[in-house]
């Protein structure tokens, strides 16, 4: 059976004044996977994933979300979207408990907050306010409040930066269940081990276009029956892995 788009864009155009930005992308996100969307700062991919997100107005071009268009039906396509906060988005002086009552309130519904904080493995810190969370923690909390609406899609991004190999490996089991539980997900990431190893599908943008969309072992594959060969011996296992199993896998909080 026929993989379904939850996502289409067609011809998307932003321009700022004489600023092209996004320029005539196209592309399709499936329903079920994890997609990526790759590419250096300042190739697209923000503004891109706002414009679906409906924060930020297109110049040109459709986006079909779930059905909706988000030109006609941005409402609808609020309610079924989830949205990472940077951290900036959050009372430093609320606990958690408190923040996912917040957002619930503010989306309408009534989840509890231990229901959620259980997704993420973080039921043990329900009182803790959230500036005294570990980055880890403030990364799985962000996506617990992705979570609070039931979202068919969550747009991530770039979710692991700036932590330890633990919180990193750890992050990805949590995105892989959410993925596993029947949400989509759009994952922005600067690590490409992290997109080879979690994404279905990805997306290279660079200079406002799409480049190219394969899946990551095609990609590789590809590359490599080009002729392309790495400088340095390729070995079974990297020096992420021999850390993570030096030091295990479990939780590290700090």
């Amino acid at each position: 059976m026929a993989k379904q788009p939850i996502i289409t864009v067609n011809n998307l155009v932003k321009n700022y004044g004489d600023f092209n930005a996004v320029k005539d992308i196209s592309f399709e996100v499936y329903e079920g996977e994890i997609f990526g969307l790759l590419g250096p700062n300042g190739a697209g991919k923000t503004t891109t994933l706002e414009i679906i997100e409906t924060l930020r107005d297109k110049t040109s071009g459709q986006i079909i979300v779930d059905g909706f268009d988000v030109d006609k039906d941005p409402d609808n396509i609020k309610k079924r979207i989830g949205v990472q906060l940077q951290a900036a988005g959050y009372y430093p002086n609320l606990n958690l408990s408190e923040l996912i009552e917040l957002f619930s309130g503010l989306y309408g519904i009534n989840k509890t907050p231990m229901e959620m904080l259980a997704k993420v493995a973080l039921t043990d810190k329900a009182k803790a306010k959230y500036k005294e969370l570990s980055g880890g923690q403030k990364q799985r909390f962000s996506i617990a409040t992705t979570l609070i609406n039931d979202p068919r899609i969550i747009f991530l991004d770039e979710p692991t930066t700036g932590l330890d190999p633990q919180a990193r490996r750890n992050l990805w089991d949590l995105i892989r269940e959410i993925r596993d539980s029947g949400t989509t997900v759009v994952i922005t990431t600067h690590y490409m081990d992290e997109a080879e190893i979690l994404c279905d599908r990805v997306a290279f943008v660079d200079g406002g276009r799409i480049i190219d969309i394969d899946t990551p072992d095609n990609f590789i594959d590809k590359l490599v029956a080009s002729g392309f060969e790495r400088k340095k011996e390729v070995k079974l296992a990297n020096l992420e892995d021999v850390f993570i199993n030096l030091t295990g896998k479990e939780w590290r909080e700090g």
